[in-house]
């Protein structure tokens, strides 16, 4: 299972085993991570699951596509060029350690 950290605004760490195949939004709603609200559930008609990847994970994840973009314009937290909606990352074994910081407003 690979593991998924979140940070949350007041720097306290979540370390989480998602299940593979899971939005990483998934993941911390699950457990309860603090922040992460996911109102629409993964319908990607919201944007209260808005994190930051870490400079080193874009790679990996990926970065926003046209409509995800829209959504973060939207968003209570200005996008950066590391945001991303954490329902639109699926965790893979790839994706083992991967690190996302919650936006301080969803």
């Amino acid at each position: 299972m690979p593991t998924i950290t979140f940070i949350s605004p007041d720097g306290t760490k979540h370390q989480l085993e998602a299940k593979a195949g899971a939005s990483a939004m998934e993941t911390a709603v699950k457990f309860g991570v603090p922040g992460i609200i996911g109102e629409c559930g993964g319908g990607l008609s919201c944007a209260t699951c808005h994190v930051f990847v870490e400079p080193g994970d874009i790679d990996r994840t990926g970065t926003a596509e046209d409509f995800e973009e829209e959504m973060l314009e939207d968003a209570l937290t200005p996008a950066t060029e590391r945001s991303r909606l954490s329902c639109q990352i699926r965790m893979t074994d790839e994706l083992d350690g991967l690190v996302l910081t919650i936006a301080p407003e969803q």
